[in-house]
């Protein structure tokens, strides 16, 4: 079997994100599933990085062309971004909790995980639709587009909420701060990721995986996912939602935060704020 560029990247996605499988798994079986919905998302996100990178390079060793996989392969490329940022703020959410579980901000927080899920669902169809057409109103390419804006918005609210967060830092429970320095190191890396996104997606009018279309032109099209310049994907896409896994998996392992939720009586009068709203 021989892989092209995209295909040896698909093979190495494989590989870095089996062990982020485990690791996963053991942070959600750390800290259950009612207070660890960001820990679900991360493993969410291992699981589809294994399997679009498995899709793709399936694709490359059979022949005739699978059309199928090539557009699972690239539509799970293309929603990784998803999980990601949505795993992001359930860690954030998790800032807004008091000792005894309570979440504050519960509403607001399930709006914006609608808001993530309505971007990843515009991306998806948006890619199901796609055809080989350089018309920049083909609706596919209009929703992939609407998708990727809305991943911008959420993202711009991410770090609205790490800004407020910080602001009420001395309200926030001990191990939580840690958790808070993790997720502030991890956005410049979702930052360049999700520019990336966008870059891509208004590289070209189309989502072309045949082949057929002609290929982007202009200032973008060295990012387009397809005829682009792998090494700007690699640094791009890959190196830095590589980087933001491993400060999330690496805070969820050191950091013992199951601790901030022990003896809630002593927090009361150091955290007031996380008392429940009357």
């Amino acid at each position: 079997m021989a892989l092209d560029s995209q295909g040896i990247l698909a093979a190495v996605t494989i590989a870095m994100y089996i062990p982020f499988l485990f690791i996963s798994l053991r942070l959600v079986y750390k800290y259950g599933l009612s207070r660890g919905d960001g820990w679900v998302l991360l493993l969410v996100f291992s699981i589809i990085r294994v399997l679009g990178g498995s899709l793709l390079v399936a694709a490359e060793d059979i022949t005739p062309a699978n059309i199928s996989l090539y557009i699972g392969g690239y539509a799970l490329e293309s929603s990784g971004l998803s999980p990601l940022l949505l795993c992001t703020l359930g860690l954030l959410h998790s800032m807004f909790q008091s000792p005894d579980g309570f979440s504050r901000y519960r509403r607001p927080f399930r709006l914006l995980q609608l808001l993530g899920t309505i971007a990843l669902i515009l991306n998806i169809s948006g890619i199901s639709e796609s055809t080989s057409s350089s018309s920049s109103s083909d609706p596919g390419t209009t929703m992939r587009r609407a998708g990727v804006i809305l991943f911008c918005v959420l993202y711009i609210i991410l770090v609205a909420i790490c800004f407020h967060a910080w602001t009420q830092v001395r309200f926030i429970m001990r191990y939580r701060k840690q958790l808070l320095k993790a997720i502030s190191i991890a956005l410049p890396f979702l930052a360049i990721r999700t520019l990336y996104s966008v870059l891509s997606t208004f590289s070209s009018s189309s989502f072309d995986i045949t082949g057929t279309a002609a290929p982007p032109t202009g200032d973008l099209a060295k990012f387009n996912i397809f005829t682009g310049e792998w090494q700007i994907y690699l640094v791009m896409d890959m190196l830095m939602e590589y980087a933001v896994v491993i400060i999330y998996s690496a805070a969820g392992i050191v950091l013992p935060l199951n601790e901030d939720y022990k003896s809630p009586e002593s927090y009361q009068d150091e955290y007031p704020l996380s008392r429940p709203l009357v």
